[in-house]
């Protein structure tokens, strides 16, 4: 770089020393690009290895505790079991010797070498056997690295061990400990009882006490909010100052608009009703709306969805409305077709779908129309000119950057987001910040609850049996869903592989004669496609499915559904995938077949309130389960909790102190850190 570096995250991981290109790319496959990202990588937990013990004294010592030994290499030896694994035994002396094995580990002859000495730490079993789990050559305390203190241990990845990591974090804080600067307002910093940005690295990374890591927690987790929600609130200061093309006249419309309610079957609930004022009183400012509306399976979103796309309409505008999979554009289009199709045909809005599979003849004209299709709407070869409002279905996180491109275009529409996972009140606000909050917490009249039952081993024959019994008496339809088998937030092969062989399974050995099909992650979404119509349209009786089954797919003679190893999901995607039954009148069942049962499970059998399910699995589990990549991927807090309400409302506080007091412009490092939360991207022109 030609200007002088002045800050972590100017320095690229490229620039860590005595490092491989290998490291790299997998320190890059962690998301750690800088040598900051390094350091917000933060442990998962810690072993405390400061109790120092001579050799003699281990044998006096409590077991099943840990301790560090510090002494010299006697002798090496290395030999082969009958089973043709290795042996590697090394006697180590300080006065008293004592020898210690490892296994499969030959390489360990260039390092244990003669009159060499070292510190080692480990567990001294019950069978007063020392199993040594660290070790590196002796050093003065202050400059040990993997012994002898409080360890840190981290997330890793194949090739790339919790040891390396270790070592690469160790040496950047020795190395450029002088460009760890503080980002925050001395006020603020203060007035939270915060520790210094330098020292809570420090301790994070390697502390002195259980005290330390609580202090230097607390302070990065501070941050981290901070910078979450201070993004948040310039987004919202910034789309405060666009000017919409029109604003919404809604009182000219309420006729028009309680008509459009009055027609359809069923009353609004009171939550439903709350939230159409929200978004009616939003689109009558002079500023674009910027609204989530989050709802439980079932809470009736589509409906609110189509009162704002009617007020559109009714002001001359054209509207989209975006889905994220081609199968859901075209379920959307039906349900808005049968929503308005009770209006006097004068008063119907031309809905039209555009797909991949759309003929130009049914191309939009840019008229006074709604827009139904995935986010291929906004493309380059999409031009529209007169777009009031745009509603997207899920992805919401996708709203900030589909934006920026209707803004490329010269259009600065009313924004509408929705989501089906019901996420705690708290939790909403630090992640919505930028966004007004709608919540649907009620569900409709007459709705039939799922019944849930947790299935033991023993009468996994019989719930076979009884669905087959359904299928063919009943002609409802199922779905069977298998876990992930890998950690991964992608489908591999072994997953596949997996959910192929329980297909393969249940069709020769279960369901003989009933007709399965199977989906999976790493179908062509065409394929995909084909397989969820062929479902929806009746085509065959039983869908196997890995948990790539479509949020918001609508089945009506889906009643069955088969969840096994359940406890490997979190709470949220449990009940997301309960909700792919029971969308109509025919009771529904979820069959959860379990590896082993818990009260997790149980409690999950008793509850149909998404909020309550949400915040149990918060409490239990932590914000990484409920919002973890793999189903969701709007989390992007490394180390601050969404169940710590008081640093999340100190925080907030502080952004109101902050926008009061100071400008950006004079914190550069802060202003740095914004830029991870799209802020360039969002403000610009």
């Amino acid at each position: 770089m030609n200007r002088a570096l002045d800050s972590l995250e100017d320095y690229p991981i490229e620039s860590l020393q005595r490092t491989s290109a290998r490291t790299i790319k997998l320190l890059k496959s962690l998301n750690i690009t800088t040598l900051l990202d390094l350091l917000d990588h933060v442990p998962l937990r810690y072993e405390d290895y400061r109790t120092h013990l001579f050799i003699k004294e281990l044998s006096s010592a409590p077991n099943e505790k840990k301790y560090t030994f510090s002494a010299k290499v006697k002798k090496f030896s290395m030999m082969t079991t009958m089973k043709r694994m290795t042996l590697q035994k090394v006697v180590f002396t300080d006065g008293d010797e004592i020898t210690l094995t490892w296994f499969n580990q030959p390489y360990l002859r260039q390092v244990f070498k003669p009159e060499v000495s070292f510190s080692l730490s480990g567990m001294l079993r019950s069978d007063g056997q020392f199993m040594p789990e660290e070790y590196e050559e002796s050093a003065p305390l202050n400059d040990l690295v993997h012994t002898g203190k409080i360890i840190p241990i981290y997330s890793q990845t194949r090739g790339l061990s919790s040891k390396t990591i270790r070592s690469k974090i160790f040496n950047v804080l020795r190395s450029y400990e002088d460009k760890i600067n503080e980002i925050l307002p001395e006020e603020i910093v203060q007035n939270n009882l915060l520790n210094d940005r330098k020292e809570a690295y420090l301790k994070i990374h390697f502390p002195h006490s259980h005290e330390d890591i609580t202090f230097a927690r607390r302070r990065l987790a501070f941050d981290e909010l901070f910078s979450v929600q201070l993004a948040s609130h310039f987004i919202r200061e910034q789309w405060h100052t666009k000017i919409v093309r029109t604003s919404f006249n809604i009182k000219g419309h309420v006729k028009d608009l309680d008509q459009l309610i009055a027609n359809q079957p069923f009353s609004l609930t009171k939550s439903q009703q709350r939230s159409l004022k929200e978004i009616y009183k939003d689109l009558e400012k002079p500023y674009p709306m910027n609204r989530i509306l989050q709802g439980d399976v079932g809470s009736g979103k589509t409906i609110i969805a189509a009162g704002a796309l009617y007020a559109s309409y009714l002001n001359g505008n054209t509207s989209l409305l975006m889905a994220p999979t081609e199968i859901l554009a075209k379920q959307h289009y039906k349900s808005l077709q049968n929503i308005f199709c009770k209006l006097d045909p004068k008063e119907q809005p031309k809905i039209i779908l555009i797909t991949s599979n759309t003929k130009s003849k049914e191309k939009a004209k840019n008229g006074q129309e709604i827009i139904v299709g995935t986010h291929a709407l906004i493309s380059k070869k999409n031009i529209y000119s007169n777009v009031g409002l745009v509603v997207i279905d899920e992805q919401h996180k996708f709203g900030v950057v589909q934006r920026a491109q209707l803004k490329e275009k010269g259009i600065n529409p009313h924004l509408l987001a929705m989501t089906a996972t019901p996420i705690p009140r708290t939790a909403a606000l630090t992640l919505y910040g930028e966004l007004d909050l709608s919540t649907l917490d009620e569900m409709p009249a007459g709705r039939i609850p799922i019944k849930t039952h947790v299935v033991p081993s023993q009468k996994r024959q019989d719930a076979y049996v009884w669905i087959g019994d359904k299928i063919k008496n009943e002609h409802i339809q199922a779905f069977i869903v298998c876990p992930l088998i890998e950690d991964s937030s992608a489908e591999s092969l072994k997953n596949v592989k997996a959910a192929s062989t329980e297909f393969e399974r249940l069709t020769k050995d279960v369901f003989p004669n009933i007709s399965l099909k199977l989906l999976h992650g790493r179908m062509k979404e065409k394929e995909k496609d084909e397989v969820m119509s062929g479902f929806a349209e009746g085509a065959f009786d039983i869908l196997v499915t890995t948990p790539v089954v479509e949020v918001g797919i609508d089945i009506p003679k889906a009643a069955v559904i088969i969840i096994e190893a359940p406890e490997r999901f979190g709470m949220a995607q449990l009940h997301q995938l309960r909700g792919r039954v029971g969308r109509s009148d025919i009771p529904s069942y979820c069959l959860l077949f379990p590896e082993k049962s818990s009260d997790r499970l149980n409690f999950f059998a008793q509850t149909q309130n998404g909020f309550k399910l949400a915040e149990f699995d918060l409490t239990h589990r932590g914000s990484g389960t409920v919002y973890g990549t793999a189903q969701h991927g709007y989390s992007e807090l490394k180390i601050a909790s969404l169940t710590d309400t008081e640093l999340i409302h100190a925080s907030q506080q502080a952004v109101k102190i902050f926008a009061e007091k100071f400008t950006i412009e004079k914190f550069p490092l802060l202003a740095k850190r914004l830029h991870r939360y799209k802020i360039d991207f969002i403000a610009r022109d």
